[in-house]
């Protein structure tokens, strides 16, 4: 219980309420039968009185003698009263004496025809139910006659019923203490699993898994923990994967710097164009390691949404028009064909202008850097709902099982040949990125050798085509 404190308290508070109801429901039964044994007593009181003032009302001498014989066999007192208070008969265990019961008011009611019940107590603490009823003679009311009944049996019965009740409250206690101990050990088990497991969690064992099935909110609270331990197991993965890939990435740049450099600086060169061509070297390596820092800032600030966006009316066709134009001398190098097509009638887009470029100068440089021959096509399609934009090319194409993975930072598909095609290995995470925070999607497909088609579709409002200018 030391270790389980959540069940010890579990278990406290349902006892507790078990205590509070047996103890409500004890104190009503024995309500229940004080009420019942008194109320049987007092009718079996009135009954024997209206017994004793029906022989007294008698004209038979033996009368007298009969009602106080069957007043000892009931085992009860009676006492015959005269409106002045003087007693003429008295029969029975109690004390003639003691006359306390007597009381005026009531011989007022019973000499004014009425009956009368109280419950006494004498001197000596026993206690009687008392009833009084008029005798009457010819229709005048001669007497009072009062019968005292002792309520020793059935305070003994009341007794005897108290204890059985005690008893089985108490074996009634007992049961529910082991039942809610059970029921609290039950109970708990779940949250103090969930508990152990959320420590190992937090010192690092994230392949910790709860196996809890049930169908409740323990059981979804559980998978919530699995879910986050997934998660967290999955960034921990990812950054320790991207700390490696960053390592590599920069390493690489770094070696070409360190050791081009000096060769320059030692003059380990043979002819300027030795030379030249080294310093080419290292400056083509500073602008890959600019872009890869460039890239990576970009890319922490989009996970963490911090990165800034300015949405307004922006003209996808100028935006492609320009792409393409400061593109085109690279394709040209390549005696690569570039071309637009347009189909549509063409609508504003609700986007980041400057982004948007991004997004659109990546596709067109990678399409050019993995293609060695042939065409680069670039189309933007205007429906009433939507506009897509088509980049397609005839270059090296990507395998079919590499394709779910294209977006992934730092991954490429022609990895022994990375350092040729140049690219830092974030550009399509980017743009994924930056498509989806602006409430497009992006679709690739694409054929090993015969090239690779992206497709980019953006939602056109209802009011981006009525609109605002």
């Amino acid at each position: 219980m030391r270790n389980n404190r959540i069940g010890f308290k579990m278990g406290i508070v349902i006892i507790t309420l078990f205590l509070i109801v047996l103890l409500f429901l004890g104190f009503a039964i024995d309500r229940m039968f004080t009420s019942f044994y008194s109320a049987e007593m007092q009718r079996e009181t009135e009954e024997i009185t209206s017994h004793f003032t029906v022989m007294a009302n008698a004209t038979d001498s033996t009368s007298e003698e009969t009602m106080m014989t069957f007043a000892d066999f009931s085992n009860v007192s009676i006492f015959n009263i005269l409106e002045s208070g003087k007693v003429i008969l008295h029969s029975g265990t109690h004390d003639s004496a003691d006359k306390a019961f007597i009381r005026a008011l009531d011989l007022q009611k019973i000499f004014s025809g009425e009956k009368v019940s109280l419950l006494y107590e004498d001197p000596s603490e026993n206690r009687y139910f008392v009833s009084g009823q008029p005798i009457s003679d010819n229709g005048v009311i001669t007497s009072a006659l009062y019968v005292m009944s002792s309520t020793e049996q059935m305070e003994q019965s009341l007794s005897a019923v108290r204890k059985l009740l005690l008893l089985s409250g108490l074996g009634a206690f007992f049961l529910a203490l082991g039942i809610t101990w059970i029921i609290a050990q039950v109970l708990s088990r779940p949250l103090l699993q969930m508990e152990k497991a959320t420590r190992k969690i937090a010192v690092g064992e994230l392949e910790t898994r709860l196996d809890i099935k049930s169908k409740d909110e323990i059981g979804s609270l559980a998978d919530a923990i699995n879910d986050l331990a997934i998660d967290l197991q999955r960034y921990r993965d990812s950054r320790q994967e991207l700390f490696s890939n960053i390592s590599h990435e920069l390493r690489t740049p770094i070696t070409y710097l360190e050791g081009y450099s000096k060769v320059v600086r030692d003059q380990l060169y043979e002819t300027e164009d030795e030379k030249d061509r080294y310093l080419d070297i290292i400056y083509q390596e500073a602008v890959r390691l600019q872009h890869l820092v460039e890239d990576l800032f970009d890319l922490a600030k989009m996970e963490e949404g911090k990165i800034s966006f300015v949405f307004e009316r922006v003209d996808l066709s100028d935006l492609v028009e320009q792409a393409v134009r400061k593109v085109e001398l690279k394709a040209k190098e390549k005696s690569l064909k570039l071309t637009m097509n347009q189909s549509g009638r063409a609508s504003l887009v609700d986007a980041d202008g400057k982004r948007m470029e991004q997004i659109i100068l990546n596709l067109l440089e990678n399409a050019i850097r993995y293609t060695e021959q042939g065409s680069i096509d670039v189309n933007l399609l205007y429906t009433s709902t939507r506009v897509t934009l088509i980049v397609e090319d005839t270059g090296i194409g990507i395998p079919e099982d590499e394709l779910p993975y294209i977006f992934e930072r730092f991954y490429r598909v022609e990895k022994s040949r990375s350092r040729q095609f140049g690219g830092t290995g974030l550009g399509l995470s980017i743009v994924k990125k930056l498509i989806e925070i602006q409430g497009g999607t992006i679709k690739v497909t694409s054929k090993l050798k015969e090239g690779t088609r992206f497709e980019i579709h953006f939602v056109l409002q209802p009011d981006i085509e009525e609109g605002r200018t």
